[in-house]
């Protein structure tokens, strides 16, 4: 009776990026600065936050489109 033994070649480990070349995680800050953009946009209170928000909401969406070109 023969045992044959499996071998699995395996791949060297890529080393982990750094948080911030991560797709998830910057996706979901870049998500969460479109959110906050229309907050400010939309609320009728303070006008420091309607002044600034239509940076934040443009910061959100172009940070979006870049992070979305990273690999996964």
């Amino acid at each position: 009776m023969s045992h044959l033994i499996e071998t699995r070649t395996r791949t060297p480990a890529r080393p982990k990026r750094p948080f911030f070349l991560r797709r998830g995680p910057m996706e979901n800050i870049a998500t969460v600065l479109i959110g906050l953009g229309f907050l400010m946009l939309f609320q009728p209170f303070l006008l420091v936050l309607y002044t600034y928000s239509l940076v934040i909401l443009l910061v959100g969406t172009f940070m979006f489109i870049i992070v979305s070109k990273f690999p996964e």
